[in-house]
């Protein structure tokens, strides 16, 4: 017996050790996608029933649902109504409209944990584990008999597990949740069918493609959801959880990829700034994974931007993470080398001497003189006074102003010359005429000349 005792724990050991290993492996797995869920799943009107079933639900012995009992599209419903048999403290709903409805909303929420992308992969038996709140998937999932699986959590923790194929349970088996967590978010998505052993004290929505058995005495602190086949019980408790925490829906989130270029090479003493950038959903965070910055650079986790003042020149070598909770995280290393600062020569200003400003003077404006216009006073015409003088020469008689002649003058007076130089031309021709004349007079006067 101890012996037997002893290879067990062994191999219960040994089986741990490797649900360890597969789970870090798992951890390094990477996924450029995923589908999570903040809150329990949305289990519609399928949320009130304890029992669902598709093509019969069948009870032995005084079984108790507390919740409703419902059956689409099968019509055979056995084995309650009552002590002895099994009783129904809900409605029961056989093949009628709220039954149909309540199997679409159970199909909607299998499709939404199936398509949860699992955090962790490839689990097979459950005895033994502490488990985080989580997604977890492997092919057929197992709690050996008189094995025990804790879920450590807090109020608003969900578990969802997914079972490729079938859903074993094991005999007196035990499923704790810890730390304020609930029963309304633990969901298992059966592939196949799902098996809850004698006495086994069972937690969590079973959400079975095919067909959910409860064996003796076991008790359930949840739902047996059947899409395609039946629910067989035999003196079980059944408790549909209530007052449960809002459902959420499903959010498709992106692991994160840089998308940056490389940062530039920084200069010492001049600021600087370059933005890491990241796709992904939700937004990713940034942080140096490995090296340093040059100093006096700073990253900023949440925009990316590593900026500041570089103190030294030399080159520097660091890797910068983007993450966002859904892996792989985005990692890529920088090598930026920091120039010396840049020595300016002070160009020496001249010394402008200053030119002296003028003075104006300010030049006077002259008044105009107003020049008057000369009243011309009319002059009567003198009348020259002409003394007439003769010159006796021998030799011959002639007329004409000679020595001692006095010369007739005129005077005028005025200003505008005009007048008299028109006057004098004609006292000229005037006397002119009068010399010719009195020459032809003598003439005639000469003897001989009749």
């Amino acid at each position: 017996m101890v012996s037997t005792a002893t290879r067990r724990s062994s191999i219960m050991a040994l089986a741990g050790l490797g649900l360890v290993s597969t789970l870090t492996l798992g951890a390094l797995s990477s996924a450029s996608a995923a589908t999570v869920i903040d809150g329990p799943i949305n289990l519609g009107t399928a949320a009130t029933y304890g029992v669902l079933g598709s093509s019969t639900v069948t009870n032995t012995g005084p079984t108790i649902v507390n919740g409703d009992l419902g059956l689409s599209p099968g019509t055979s419903i056995t084995g309650f109504g009552g002590a002895p048999n099994g009783i129904v403290n809900g409605t029961v709903h056989a093949t009628d409209a709220a039954a149909t409805q309540a199997q679409s909303d159970t199909t909607t929420a299998y499709n939404v944990a199936a398509s949860l992308t699992p955090t962790t992969t490839g689990i097979s038996e459950l005895s033994g584990l502490s488990l985080t709140p989580g997604v977890y998937t492997g092919g057929a999932l197992a709690l050996s008999n008189n094995g025990a699986l804790t879920l450590a959590g807090s109020a608003n923790s969900v578990w969802v597990f997914q079972a490729a194929s079938t859903l074993t349970i094991g005999s007196a088996t035990r499923i704790t949740i810890t730390g304020g967590a609930s029963a309304c978010n633990v969901f298992w998505q059966v592939g196949s069918s799902a098996t809850i052993g004698t006495a086994a004290q069972f937690q969590g929505t079973v959400l079975a493609d095919q067909s959910i058995t409860a064996t003796t005495s076991a008790t359930i602190v949840g739902r047996l959801l059947a899409r395609n086949a039946a629910v067989t019980l035999d003196t079980n408790t059944i408790t549909a959880p209530t007052g449960c925490t809002p459902p959420a829906e499903p959010v498709v989130t992106v692991a994160p990829t840089i998308t940056s270029g490389a940062p530039a090479n920084p200069t010492a003493g001049t600021p600087y700034s370059h933005t890491i950038t990241a796709s992904g959903t939700p937004a990713p965070g940034y942080a140096v994974s490995s090296g340093t910055l040059p100093a006096g650079l700073t990253l900023n986790p949440t925009s990316g931007t590593i900026s500041g003042t570089p103190l030294t020149p030399g080159s520097s070598t660091f890797g910068i993470t983007a993450s966002n909770g859904t892996a792989p995280d985005a990692t890529v290393g920088y090598t930026v080398t920091t120039a010396p600062a840049v020595v300016v020569t002070p160009t020496p200003t001249p010394t402008v001497t200053p030119i002296p400003t003028p003075t104006t003077t300010p030049i006077p404006t002259p008044t105009p003189t107003t020049t008057a216009t000369p009243t011309v006073t009319p002059t009567a015409t003198p009348t020259p006074t002409a003394t007439a003088g003769r010159s006796t020469g021998g030799g011959g008689t002639g007329a004409g102003f000679g020595p001692g002649t006095t010369r007739n003058t005129l005077a005028e007076t005025g200003s505008d010359a005009t007048g008299i130089i028109v006057f004098g031309s004609v006292v000229l021709l005037a006397g002119i005429a009068l010399a010719a004349a009195v020459g032809i007079r003598r003439r005639h006067q000469r003897p001989g000349t009749e």
